[in-house]
C-alpha cells in the first residue's frame, strides 16, 4: 500500500514530523529524515492493525495531490 506522507522540519524539535493525511491522527517523528520515514512506516502499520482489530477495515482512497513551493 502507498500512502502520501507530509514531512515537516520542526526547528523546536530539531527533527522531522511525519503526518499521513489519509489516516487522521497518524503522526510520527524522527531526528533525521531516514528515522522519520522508518517511524511513520511503523505508525501506519500500527494504525492499520488497530483498525483491523476493531473490525474497521481500511478502504483505499485515491488521493492525487502535489505539495510544492512558490516564491513570491
Amino acid at each position: 500500500m502507498k500512502f502520501q506522507v507530509i514531512f515537516t522540519y520542526d526547528s523546536e524539535y530539531l527533527g522531522y514530523v511525519a503526518e499521513v493525511p489519509e489516516l487522521p491522527g497518524c503522526v510520527s517523528q524522527g531526528t533525521n529524515l531516514d528515522e522519520a520515514i522508518e517511524n511513520i512506516k511503523d505508525a501506519i502499520k500500527g494504525y492499520l492493525h488497530v483498525l483491523e482489530k476493531h473490525g474497521k477495515p481500511y478502504v483505499t482512497k485515491e488521493y492525487q495531490s502535489f505539495v510544492g513551493e512558490v516564491v513570491v
